[in-house]
């Protein structure tokens, strides 16, 4: 591995896990066999004590951290925080990143060939949940030999992932790190994933979901999707500080042809947006989302729901977040509390909204950087830690 940028981990080759054993989802579907693309970076210790595992969020892939190619414009999307020296350091720790079953870079999902049918799956792919990544992530950390990670880390839909992963396997993780995240989802949150999944299916280039058949695309749909997601995720100091009301081209006095720039902004946003994400996965991730509720099966109580949990918690939000906003954690932080379970937290002060979980916010990097560090320590120093048999799973 080259690191060919400074605090970088260089040049990285994303990987193919292969689960050649069918797996049953959630929903009593069926997958006969599914592929998940990783990257990892850092080297994995003999004692296979210091994984990390990094949950990605809606529109993220496996991509997190480093580059594929020497002239790539721009890294992992995390890349501010893996890498030798930084908060997650792959000095120290072998860190894991994936793409979701159900994605559309490289693992299987909607734009992949159903073995049952010869042809792309299309709207027919199966609605998987949080607990179905989880468990697929579970055999694919079995394929690595890792039995328990030191952390699992994710934020937004990352950090539902790394709550599921405490519940479901409680033995396989040390900690978990939940960021700017939810035990579910408001009412608001859900009518914005639905305004964006109705921009999508009534684009006419839909197709009912099977676009790929007429080698089309729902462009127009999915650009008005991630426009509204985008607004979502800056809050309005960051959006003026950014923006303002400033005209990128136009005549102002005269009310001709003005663009702002904060539109400009967002129809480029849109319009990239279109060209490296599929619209049948969005729609997948979006109800994902709207679905997750560990309550459910506990009677809608969250303190029951997370009695079984072992990990250590860390769970962190930022003060303009409106989307997962602090109360929202502090709703799991109250939960574990009453659960008698050892959970750390903070508000981070940022004026970026839900995206501050994507920089390297100084407070924040501190923060995650210490608790992983005390986490790892701990880990380590007992062995008997080690050696975990597998817990459930699909």
């Amino acid at each position: 591995m080259s690191r060919s940028r400074e605090n970088s981990v260089g040049l990285i080759d994303p990987q193919l896990y292969h689960h050649s054993q069918p797996f049953l989802l959630q929903n009593g579907d069926v997958l006969h066999g599914y592929e998940l693309v990783f990257e990892t970076y850092g080297t994995l210790n003999a004692e296979k004590s210091n994984a990390i595992l990094i949950c990605h969020a809606l529109s993220g892939h496996h991509h997190a951290a480093g580059f594929h190619a020497a002239d790539d414009a721009k890294p992992g999307w995390w890349d501010a925080c893996i890498g030798p020296g930084k908060c997650i350091d792959t000095d120290q720790f072998f860190v894991l990143s994936l793409n979701n079953l159900g994605g559309c870079h490289g693992s299987t999902g909607p734009n992949s060939i159903d073995p049952m049918t010869g042809e792309i799956f299309g709207p027919s792919f199966p609605n998987v949940v949080v607990k179905d990544w989880v468990a697929s992530q579970s055999h694919l950390a079995d394929h690595l030999g890792i039995q328990k990670f030191a952390a699992v880390i994710g934020g937004s839909l990352g950090g539902m992932q790394a709550m599921q992963w405490s519940i479901d396997f409680p033995a396989r993780l040390y900690s978990a790190v939940l960021i700017a995240s939810a035990a579910k989802l408001s009412a608001q949150n859900i009518a914005f994933n639905e305004i964006a999944r109705q921009a999508i299916t009534t684009d006419e280039d839909y197709c009912a979901g099977n676009y790929r058949q007429f080698n089309k695309n729902p462009e127009n749909g999915l650009m008005l999707a991630r426009m509204v997601g985008h607004v979502t995720y800056l809050s309005e100091d960051g959006m003026k500080t950014k923006f303002d009301r400033d005209i990128k081209s136009g005549d102002f006095e005269q009310g001709a042809n003005v663009e702002f720039q904060v539109e400009s902004y967002l129809h480029y946003q849109g319009r990239a947006f279109t060209q490296y994400f599929d619209a049948n996965t969005y729609l997948l991730m979006t109800r994902a989302l709207d679905y997750f509720d560990p309550a459910r099966e506990f009677d809608g109580d969250l303190t029951r729901a997370l009695r079984k949990t072992k990990a250590k918690f860390l769970v962190l939000s930022f003060s303009t977040d409106w989307r997962f906003s602090p109360e929202r954690s502090q709703e799991i932080v109250d939960a574990l509390i009453r659960a008698r379970k050892n959970v750390a937290s903070a508000i981070i002060e940022s004026e970026h909204g839900h995206d501050s979980f994507l920089l390297p916010l100084d407070r924040y990097t501190k923060v995650l950087r210490a608790f992983l560090q005390r986490s790892l320590e701990e880990f380590e120093s007992s062995p008997k830690q080690l050696g975990i048999k597998n817990e459930g799973g699909a």
